[in-house]
């Protein structure tokens, strides 16, 4: 017997179960772009606010983004973009902090 052959969904690059998953891959795009703001802008004194507030919510976003993901290929570059945040946080902590020399 023939199948019919209907539209296919559109083919995703984060998704291997053949669905897509916009806010799973939106989370991914945030976490990752956040992930590098932070740890480019922590390896300058100055810009410890910018590193330690985009290494903070990187960290939030992707560990939603792990919460809530679906497929390997969306935790795999969650994990990466955590990573760079985490970093891109903690540098921005010991240089100055969320708040170093704005309050007190």
């Amino acid at each position: 017997m023939a199948q019919a052959i209907g539209p296919r969904p559109p083919v995703s690059l984060l998704a291997t179960d053949g669905k897509t998953h916009p806010l799973q891959q939106t989370l991914v795009a945030v976490t990752l772009i956040l992930g590098v703001l932070a740890f480019v802008t922590a390896m300058f004194h100055n810009l410890h606010l910018i590193s330690s507030w985009a290494g903070l919510i990187g960290i939030l976003t992707g560990a939603y983004g792990q919460y809530i993901s679906v497929t390997t290929r969306e935790r795999f570059p969650l994990i990466i973009g955590m990573g760079a945040a985490a970093i891109g946080f903690f540098l921005g902590m010991a240089h100055g902090g969320l708040f170093g020399g704005v309050v007190g």
